[in-house]
């Protein structure tokens, strides 16, 4: 065990040379902890505190984005509590890590793995990371959003797993009788020149502190690297493919029987009577039914037995928050809140191009259905979900139950996908409530059909667009983008609102400062401004995958189609002509080069291309469709076929690419997105009710829309920090989508999905009962 008493060697000369150090590389400081075996913290100062990338001046004023965006505000907020974040080295060689972000299935147990095998010099294998519960004193550094988690948690992790090895390394040179500076770290076995060697599992505890010590390290350089950059497959993987792995739904938590909820017709309606209560409470298995805030709940034996309770139950529904409204009331009443265009008549000889976008509403259902489990006592509570939010969970679930914050502990679970679903904490708080309803434990699971109807959505939007050019130049542009109102209330405001006094964007709300952060153009239009105004129609909205960026974007490329149309250029010669980054232009050009742009297709067939920056990450998508009649009239039972891409070529650079391998199956997923909400995945709202009602008549992309060939480049690294990928492929792929299909088929789209107009393709569920039988083998199902 460490004398507490005695100072480190970095502690008596913090100028010292280390193994890792070079020219002009700046120090961290972290701290030993007081633990039976050794473990480290982290203090990240000045050198950690730089998030905005420096950019070279340019001609013009920058955008706001470019020098300050909303992942450097959330990577800010997370800092100060950085040094609360720790890595533990055990007396079987293995390396702990209870991760504050929330594993939905985008990867990060993988890539924060390999970061703290690359600093201790451990295998991966050796690396367990799991899912811290809800720590409130991290205050905003608990929160998955943004494309911020491998961001903000790269040089923490990295800074606690370096402070760890350098300790070990200590303890071995005395336990070796040898110059650290001249042992070497092999899969975690430390070897000295005189052929001795130890595990790192027997130096756990002597490497141990009896009191908080505070260090000085330094990081691996680049040139160093052997897992960091490299590919690998998931450390979860298996798990996954057995079965093994463990979601809400799999937990086996004491006396937390199934339980469901009756909901609405209407999007939010209320219960104003239940007419056969004790008929229901004595059907099979049924052992609970009570009335909550969002419907009616039933806790049974079994889900089935939920299901044949929910069916049978007789309420008395009053109103929702959307009575009445469809598709054509919201657009009305969108296009009447549209922000004036404000550019007068220019020159005779300027031209203008305007067109009006519209984006309906986009369901944000994950694959694995809502779902939480709750243990509610009088005097405290438990709670276990896939959060994305889990200190504001824990915040709001006790307010509900009238506890103090200290007496709910919230388990954090893996999901089973989230992309902005899982920042709501729905289920967990109304598990709470029927916990306590009932006075007993619940394990809570929603129904397809209430993730469709009652589920959170991607607001429906417009975006009008005003360009003008003259004698071969882009002299303005103008984007208002008008949306139904965006819920921030899962703890993004609450960062927003605590940076205020920082931000550069004055006194916004909520939604505008996000927006403002968040979109930025690659390309110079000259004298380009871009606006949000936003409708509170009272739906369940959610900060769906991308927020903003892929309507955005769509709309902007569709335009920059029409420009190079009207000035007589190619569509990839004007984009090149006016592209602004370096690193912009290199994707572009790669996915031009490997996709054979411009080469000779079919009629009906196509080419569009489109290029997206985010979060210090940027990415290019080219897409071929075919949209001949052969194609677009395939059918196939109760689904929707329509056009196919055909191919895609995805070119992106998110800087330092932590797992290759898992950054290119973010851009597949981001481009099954773009494709589904460019041409097929839509909600369509009538009399206050979304029609669709699961995952067969919602078209997300299908095995027969999607593309048969699909090559992704990641570029090789253009910094020494990893940007965002989360979101990144979703604006790009949905925009080279709908630029392809203009082409191919002589006319602009306007209204997305494209197919949003035509037949529905499905007989639409009926609202009560609110979710339909089980199916009893499937067969009726089989083609």
């Amino acid at each position: 065990m460490m004398d507490g008493h005695n100072r480190l060697p970095q502690e008596q000369d913090e100028a010292a040379p280390h193994p890792h150090a070079g020219v002009g590389r700046r120090r961290f400081l972290g701290y030993l902890l007081a633990a039976p075996t050794l473990a480290v913290a982290v203090q990240l100062g000045e050198a950690a505190a730089g998030t905005a990338p420096a950019h070279a001046a340019p001609a013009s004023l920058p955008e706001l984005t470019r020098l300050f965006d909303f992942n450097d505000m959330l990577t800010d907020a997370a800092l100060p509590t950085s040094g609360l974040i720790t890595i533990q080295v055990h007396a079987d060689g293995t390396a702990s890590f209870a991760l504050p972000r929330a594993e939905v299935g985008q990867g990060i147990t993988t890539s924060t793995a390999m970061l703290i095998a690359e600093e201790l010099d451990l295998p991966l294998e050796k690396i367990r990371v799991t899912l811290a519960d809800a720590r409130p004193e991290l205050l905003f550094n608990q929160l998955t959003g943004g494309s911020n988690a491998t961001i903000s948690t790269y040089t923490p992790v990295r800074v606690a797993a370096a402070i760890a090895r350098q300790r070990l390394l200590e303890v071995a040179a005395e336990v070796l009788d040898a110059e650290i500076s001249t042992l070497t770290v092999r899969a975690g076995v430390v070897t000295a020149p005189n052929g001795r060697s130890a595990a790192y599992g027997s130096l756990a505890e002597k490497a141990a502190s009896l009191k908080t010590v505070r260090v000085a390290t330094d990081l691996k350089p680049r040139s160093a690297f052997s897992v960091i950059g490299t590919p690998r497959n998931r450390v979860d993987a298996l798990a996954s493919v057995t079965g093994r792995k463990q979601f809400a739904m799999d937990l086996q938590v004491p006396g937390a029987f199934p339980a469901m909820v009756c909901r609405p017709p209407t999007v939010n309606g209320t219960v104003r009577s239940v007419q056969n209560v004790d008929a229901v409470r004595a059907m099979p298995g049924v052992t609970d039914v009570a009335v909550i805030s969002t419907g009616v709940a039933v806790r049974a034996r079994t889900f089935g037995q939920c299901i044949d309770a929910v069916r049978a139950l007789k309420v008395a529904w009053g109103p929702g928050t959307a009575e009445g409204e469809s598709d054509e009331t919201v657009l009305r009443e969108l296009k009447a809140a549209e922000v004036p265009l404000a550019v007068p008549p220019l020159h005779v000889l300027a031209k203008t191009v305007e067109a009006t976008f519209t984006f309906h509403f986009a369901s944000n259902s994950a694959l694995e259905p809502n779902c939480a489990v709750a243990d509610v006592r009088q005097d405290r509570a438990e709670i276990w979900a896939s959060l994305k939010s889990p200190i504001v969970a824990k915040e709001k679930i006790a307010a509900k139950l009238g506890l103090l914050p200290s007496a709910v502990t919230v388990h954090v679970t893996e999901g089973g996908g989230s992309f902005g679903r899982k920042l709501f904490f729905d289920a967990a708080l109304e598990a709470a409530e029927i916990s306590r309803a009932m006075g007993k434990p619940v394990k809570l699971m929603w129904h397809r059909t209430d993730e469709f109807r009652q589920g959170r959505t991607h607001p429906m939007a417009t975006s009008r667009i005003r360009a003008t050019h003259a004698l071969g130049k882009v002299l303005t542009y103008e984007q208002r983008h008008t949306s139904v109102s965006t819920d921030f209330g899962h703890g993004l405001g609450e960062i927003i609102t605590a940076s205020a006094a920082r931000l550069p964007v004055g006194d916004l709300a909520f939604s505008e400062t996000i927006f403002t952060l968040t979109q930025q153009t690659p390309y110079d239009l000259g004298l380009h401004t871009h606006f949000l105004n936003e409708v509170d129609k009272g739906f369940n909205t959610g900060s769906m995958r991308g927020i903003y960026s892929p309507n955005v974007r769509c709309a902007q490329e569709l335009v920059l189609d029409r420009l190079a149309d009207e000035m007589g250029k190619d569509r990839l010669g004007l984009r090149r002509q006016l592209i602004k980054d370096d690193r912009a232009r290199a994707v572009l050009d790669k996915v031009a080069e490997l996709g054979g742009w411009g080469r000779e297709l079919p009629s009906g067939m196509a080419q569009g291309i489109a290029v997206h920056p985010e979060y210090h990450g940027v990415v290019a998508v080219l897409a071929e469709i075919d949209c001949r009649p052969q194609t677009t009239g395939r059918h196939v039972p109760d689904a929707c076929t329509g056009p196919r891409v055909t191919r895609v070529v995805c070119a992106v650079d998110v800087g330092l690419a932590i797992n290759p391998k898992g950054l290119e199956a973010q851009m597949m997923g981001g481009i099954m997105d773009g494709i589904a909400i460019t041409l097929t995945s839509g909600l369509h709202l009538k009399d206050g009710a979304f029609l669709e009602g699961s995952w067969d008549n919602y078209f997300y992309t299908r095995q027969w829309n999607t593309p048969p060939e699909l090559d992704i480049v990641v570029m090789p690294p253009s910094s020494e920090k990893p940007g965002g990928a989360g979101e990144l492929a979703v604006g790009a792929a949905a925009a080279a989508v709908a630029c392809a299909y203009g082409a191919a088929t002589g006319t602009m789209p306007t209204t997305f999905p494209v197919n949003h107009s035509g037949p529905l393709g499905f007989e639409p569920l009926p609202t009560v009962p609110p979710i339909p039988q089980s199916p009893t083998d499937g067969l009726d199902r089989a083609y």
